[in-house]
């Protein structure tokens, strides 16, 4: 990769890239990047749809209900394809069920930013110096049935993150923290219908509630991990042996403070003049709302998230961002599948469709996914392939 700037590709990885009005952004932001391709191809949601190995990310409650013994699965996602070719996000996940009621599962994200040459010149013949900064989620989950329909899971999660350069005066070690989520998951009996049997879902997920991340040894520079609310609700139209259509809907809430506006300035006597005792500049204003909103702490910050958008419940409405998807599956070993995921642009811009496919044959099974934007905003991810590859294997468990 040529020479280029770490700032830069920071500045580029976070997904609101644009002068919006109050963008909430946070730290390692691969943690909301969808890292498998079925839940790719349903335009980023996992929460309430049927359990798979990937449910790690989206609810480990499903883990509970799922029908192999043990899964294994591995994906892969090019990144920022249009800058360079060797930034990407990969997963390993495995699950093992425990018994008919409980399950465990762990996982391991890494995200890599490639290699990036540095000089102290500008010197084309000076031998560059190879850095390659990445992060990377090591993951622990366990599931449990409390009802024949409705389970839970806690998680946990050690984040590390290596973005920092080292040099003469500066410290490169790396910042970490950890973060646990919550979740829940119902599924119902399959129920029968007129002209079709159904049955529905719904999940919910608190997740990456943890400490801030540091990355040096003030709180200045400390950032909120990407701490979310989602929820999501499905139903599985069972037409008869052979098809099933999915359909789902799933809303998400980072439970990050909302970045503060421009400060207001005080001009104590009215002169114009803003350098009088008591008077306070429009920068210092500004400053003075920076500091403030650093020294918010993360468990403030999670409960301050749903009331403190300066422009009211209007703007907390925009900080919700939904998809709706659906996917055919034919003998539980073809699928076909499309999703919409929507932003508010003052608050990130992300829209886009999604189409997804899925190959199962014993028990290998391979699935690919494609974001179209529609968004003025470039989406990281737009006109890249992915893939996922999944290993089910062991006893069988029936559902209702």
């Amino acid at each position: 990769m040529k020479k280029i700037s770490l700032l830069l590709i920071c500045f580029l990885i976070v997904t609101y890239v644009k002068a919006q009005d109050r963008p909430i952004t946070t730290g390692v932001p691969f943690l909301l990047v969808a890292a498998d391709a079925r839940a790719a191809g349903l335009a980023d949601q996992g929460v309430a749809t049927s359990a798979d190995v990937f449910s790690q990310q989206w609810n480990p409650a499903k883990y509970a209900f799922s029908e192999d013994k043990q899964g294994f699965s591995i994906s892969y996602t090019p990144y920022l394809t249009d800058l360079a070719n060797d930034i990407s996000l990969g997963q390993l996940t495995y699950y093992n069920k425990i018994n008919e009621k409980s399950a465990f599962a762990t996982s391991f994200r890494y995200f890599g930013f490639g290699d990036i040459e540095l000089r102290t010149t500008g010197d084309p013949n000076e031998a560059a110096r190879i850095v390659s900064p990445n992060e990377f989620a090591l993951d622990g989950s366990y599931s449990l049935k409390l009802s024949e329909k409705f389970s839970m899971a806690v998680a946990g999660r050690y984040i590390r993150s290596n973005l920092k350069i080292a040099s003469e005066d500066i410290d490169a070690s790396a910042a970490g923290s950890f973060a646990v989520d919550v979740a829940g998951f119902y599924q119902s009996e399959e129920i029968a219908y007129t002209d079709f049997n159904g049955r529905w879902r719904a999940g919910f997920n608190i997740q990456n509630l943890g400490p801030k991340i540091h990355y040096d040894n003030d709180d200045l520079s400390s950032n909120f991990l990407p701490a979310n609310l989602r929820l999501g609700g499905g139903f599985d139209f069972i037409l008869d042996d052979y098809n099933k259509v999915n359909l789902s809907v799933e809303f998400t809430k980072l439970l990050v403070p909302t970045p503060p506006g421009p400060g207001t300035p005080v001009d104590a006597n009215g002169d114009g003049d803003f350098t009088d005792p008591g008077d306070i500049s429009q920068e210092q204003a500004n400053a003075n709302n920076y500091n403030n909103y650093h020294d918010i702490g993360w468990v403030e910050g999670i409960f301050k998230s749903f009331g403190d958008a300066p422009d009211g419940f209007s703007e907390e409405l925009k900080e919700v961002t939904y998809s709706v998807a659906g996917e055919y599956m034919y003998q539980d070993a073809f699928a076909v599948r499309a999703g919409y995921f929507h932003e508010s642009p003052e608050k990130g811009a992300r829209q886009f469709f999604s189409l997804g496919a899925g190959f199962k044959y014993n028990i290998v099974k391979v699935d690919v996914s494609y974001l179209f934007s529609t968004s003025k905003v470039k989406n990281p991810l737009e006109n890249t392939l992915r893939f996922s590859l999944t290993f089910n294997f062991g006893d069988k468990y029936e559902t209702y």
